[in-house]
């Protein structure tokens, strides 16, 4: 059973930090590509950001780009997003995906259920 479990959620002020990380198992995911969705209240689930399998190519969404870094380890499963210089409008919940894709944005095979951020401002 495949499975991605994300972890690192929480509540933190305005201009700080917080690292999500996502562990996955059932399956080897050291060549797919991983990233990171988020939707926040009433809000439309959107793309944050996916790493490829190399660990050197990856995108971002516009409005973390220069605040949040995504990063892999293949030896552990594990996908991580580094966010820093967090906003209010940050505020979501954000899952972890992963899957053989062409196109960085999706779509993604493989969901987790999600984690919490919280920015308080």
């Amino acid at each position: 059973q495949v499975r991605l479990v994300e972890s690192g959620g929480g509540l933190v002020q305005a201009g700080g930090s917080l690292r999500l990380s996502c562990a996955a198992s059932g399956r080897t995911f050291s060549s797919s590509t991983m990233g990171w969705f988020r939707q926040a209240p009433g809000k439309e689930r959107e793309f944050v950001a996916a790493v490829r399998q190399s660990g050197v190519i990856t995108s971002y969404a516009d409005s973390v780009k220069g605040r949040f870094t995504i990063s892999r380890d293949n030896a552990k499963n594990t996908v991580y997003l580094q966010m820093n210089s967090l906003k209010a409008e940050d505020t979501a919940v954000y899952y972890c995906v992963a899957g053989w894709v062409r196109d960085l944005r999706g779509p993604y095979d493989y969901w987790g259920q999600g984690t919490q951020v919280t920015v308080s401002s």
